[in-house]
């Protein structure tokens, strides 16, 4: 016996491949759409950013240097004229004063003390600045003594806590009083 096939089923497979035709056509079309807007702002994005990035402005005039009649040093003779000592120095901002550690830090470092770190302190409620020994190098903590002018036997400002575990020898904690201290003063006033 022949197979009978209904054309009403034939006719629905073809309206049905012919909608979902549409549908992707209308798909394509808009994600084509998408791109073209998409380019459009990418080239005027581009077109925007070079027309400020050339520069129709002022001529840079040619810069001139002083000459100098001094031959340049290597860094070797300017250490052997002027060596670092065998002081390593951490320094702590105790008093909330921003760049107060940073300037300590250029003083130690004028008078040849290593400063190897130079950061907050775990608080900004300090009122004395202290000088910290945290090894046996007790030459090094005589000498920043003297710098700073602290007596070594005044155990408000200098303390002994050795620490094992420290990286450094002496810890410095500027505290609130760093306007005190006359050597220091006079390195910032000038």
């Amino acid at each position: 016996m022949a197979k009978y096939t209904s054309n009403k089923s034939a006719r629905f497979n073809l309206n049905r491949n012919k909608n979902s035709n549409t549908k992707k056509a209308k798909q394509t079309g808009i994600v084509n759409a998408g791109i073209g807007v998409m380019s459009v702002l990418l080239f005027a994005f581009i077109f925007s950013f070079s027309n400020r990035q050339t520069q129709n402005g002022v001529p840079i005039k040619a810069v001139t240097f002083p000459s100098s009649n001094e031959t340049p040093k290597l860094a070797t003779e300017i250490y052997e004229a002027n060596p670092v000592l065998d002081i390593e120095v951490e320094i702590l901002n105790g008093c909330g004063e921003p760049g107060v550690a940073a300037r300590f830090s250029e003083f130690l470092r004028d008078k040849r003390v290593d400063v190897v770190r130079s950061e907050n302190a775990d608080n900004f409620d300090y009122e004395n600045t202290i000088l910290i020994q945290r090894n046996e190098n007790t030459d090094g903590l005589k000498y920043v003594a003297d710098v700073l002018k602290f007596d070594t036997k005044n155990l408000e400002k200098v303390k002994i806590l050795i620490d094992a575990d420290s990286d450094v020898d002496i810890t410095l904690i500027i505290g609130k009083d760093f306007n005190t201290i006359n050597t220091v003063k006079s390195y910032l006033n000038n």
